[in-house]
C-alpha cells in the first residue's frame, strides 16, 4: 500500500477493522481500515496488531509523498541559504500553502543549509487535497547542520485524541513488532502526549538507514508527527552521518512548537468512526483468555504482551527460545476461506492449518497457523512463530506451539462468551 494511502487512512480512523487481509500488510501497515475491509478480508489469514503502527512512522515523511523527488507535494524552489528563525503570519484555514509551510518548518530548524524543500497544503490544487481538501499539511527538506545532509519532514493534521488509534501513535511499539534502539512516551504539562522513537527505516534493517521519529498528540485533538533520517533520503539514500541531523531535544522542540496549533486548527475535523456489525472483542478480555489457554505444562515465561480489541500477542520462552504467539478474534467474517490445509467439523466449523515460511526477512523464521470459522462467521486464527520478532533471524528450530496446540486455542468454546 503506498505511503500516502497508509497516512490518509490512519489519520481519518473510517475503518473499524484492522486484522484482515494480507498479514505481510497489516503488520507493516499496522492498520487495516476503511474501504480496503471487505476486499482485503476476503484473503488471507490475520496476523498482526496496531501496536505495530509506530514501526512504518505513519508521520510527516510520507505525507503525500512529500519524500522524494515523484512526490505529490509541491516543490519549493531550493535555498542554499542558512536556516534561521523567522516570524511567519499564518495563513487563514483553506488558504495554507506548500511554501508557507515550508518557510514555518525553515523557522524551526537550527542553523544549517536547507535543500529539496517541499510542501503541501489544503491551498494547494495538487496537495493532499485529492484525500481531502483540508485533513493535512505538510512540509519536508534535506537538512546538513555542516556535519551531513539528513531528510526533515513534518505532518499536521487533526485526530479524535479519544480514539484508540490516536493515542497508539504517542505509544512505544511492541519490541516483538519493530526493531528499536529507543523509545520514551511521557504526559506533557498541558495534558499533550509526547513519543520519541529511535529506530531504523526498515525493521529488518536490510539498509542502515535511521529513522528518528517524534509525535505529538495534543488534547484537542492536533496531531504534529515528524521524522528524521541519517541521509537525504529516507530510502535508497547514501549515510551520510551516523545519526539524524536534529538531537532528541531539537526533535522534540520542532513537533511540540506552538506555531503548528494554528494550522491544526485551521484543518477539517476528523470523520467520526461508525459502528458495523462485524464488531471486534475486547483486546484485554482476548489476551487473559489466550494466555490462559497457553499449555502450563510447557512452563512458559511471558517476555512481552499485548493487545488492543480483536487481538493479542506475547513473546514466550520454555527456555528454548523466544516464540512470538498472536490470535485474532472477530464476529462477522462467514465469507471468509481459511488458508492452508482445510477440514470441516460435524458442526460446520471451517479449520485451516498452515505451515509456512515468515515473511519479514528474519533468517530461518517460520509460521505455524490455525484458521478457524464457524458457521455464523466467528472466526479465531492463532499463529505462532520460531523468533520473537519476525524481523530477526529464527531463535529456535520451532515454534514454541504445535499444530494441534494452536488449534486448541482457536477452537476453544470460551471464546464465545468473551468481549
Amino acid at each position: 500500500m503506498p505511503f500516502e494511502d497508509r497516512l490518509g487512512e490512519a489519520m481519518r480512523h473510517t475503518g473499524d477493522s484492522f486484522e484482515l487481509g494480507d498479514r505481510r500488510d497489516v503488520v507493516e501497515s499496522g492498520l487495516v481500515r476503511g474501504r480496503r475491509r471487505l476486499a482485503r478480508r476476503r484473503t488471507a489469514a490475520v496476523t498482526g496488531s496496531v501496536l505495530a503502527l509506530a514501526t512504518v512512522g505513519l508521520g510527516g515523511a510520507y505525507a503525500t509523498g512529500l519524500v522524494g523527488d515523484d512526490g505529490g507535494g509541491a516543490a519549493v524552489a531550493a535555498s542554499s541559504e542558512p536556516a534561521r528563525p523567522t516570524q511567519l503570519t499564518q495563513p487563514p484555514g483553506q488558504d495554507i500553502r506548500g511554501e508557507q509551510l515550508v518557510t514555518l518548518l525553515k523557522s524551526l530548524l537550527p542553523p544549517g543549509t536547507v535543500t529539496k524543500e517541499r510542501g503541501s497544503g489544503p491551498g494547494d490544487r495538487e496537495g493532499v487535497g485529492k484525500q481531502g481538501a483540508a485533513s493535512m499539511a505538510s512540509a519536508s527538506a534535506v537538512f546538513d547542520d555542516g556535519k551531513g545532509a539528513g531528510q526533515v519532514a513534518l505532518a499536521v493534521s487533526r485526530v479524535d485524541p479519544a480514539e484508540e488509534s490516536s493515542g497508539e501513535q504517542v505509544r512505544c511499539p511492541a519490541k516483538a513488532f519493530v526493531d528499536y534502539d529507543a523509545c520514551t512516551s511521557e504526559k506533557l504539562a498541558d495534558g499533550s502526549r509526547y513519543m520519541l522513537l529511535r529506530g531504523y527505516e526498515y525493521p529488518d534493517r536490510r539498509e542502515p538507514t535511521k529513522e528518528w521519529r517524534a509525535v505529538l498528540l495534543t488534547p484537542k485533538g492536533a496531531l504534529v508527527d515528524a521524522s528524521e533520517w541519517n541521509a537525504a533520503a529516507e530510502k535508497g539514500g547514501a549515510i551520510t552521518r551516523d545519526t539524524p541531523p536534529l538531537t532528541a531535544e531539537q526533535l522534540k522542540a520542532l513537533v511540540t512548537s506552538p506555531k503548528w496549533l494554528p494550522v491544526a486548527d485551521a484543518l477539517d475535523a476528523p470523520e467520526k468512526t461508525r459502528p458495523t456489525g462485524a464488531a471486534s472483542l475486547s483486546g484485554d478480555a482476548i489476551q487473559k483468555r489466550f494466555l490462559a489457554l497457553l499449555p502450563a505444562k510447557k512452563h512458559f515465561k511471558i517476555v512481552e504482551k499485548g493487545n488492543q480489541d480483536g487481538y493479542a500477542f506475547a513473546v514466550v520462552d520454555d527456555g528454548r527460545g523466544k516464540s512470538l504467539v498472536q490470535i485474532n478474534v472477530q464476529r462477522g467474517m462467514s465469507d471468509v476461506s481459511p488458508r492452508g490445509e482445510t477440514s470441516t467439523l460435524p458442526d460446520g466449523t471451517l479449520i485451516g492449518l498452515e505451515k509456512a515460511p515468515g515473511e519479514k526477512g528474519g533468517a530461518g523464521v517460520v509460521s505455524w497457523t490455525a484458521d478457524t470459522v464457524r458457521p455464523d462467521g466467528f472466526r479465531v486464527v492463532v499463529s505462532a512463530y520460531n523468533a520473537g520478532n519476525q524481523n530477526k533471524a529464527a531463535t529456535r528450530s520451532e515454534p514454541a506451539l504445535t499444530l494441534d496446540e494452536l488449534k486448541g486455542i482457536a477452537l476453544d468454546p470460551g471464546w464465545r462468551t468473551r468481549g
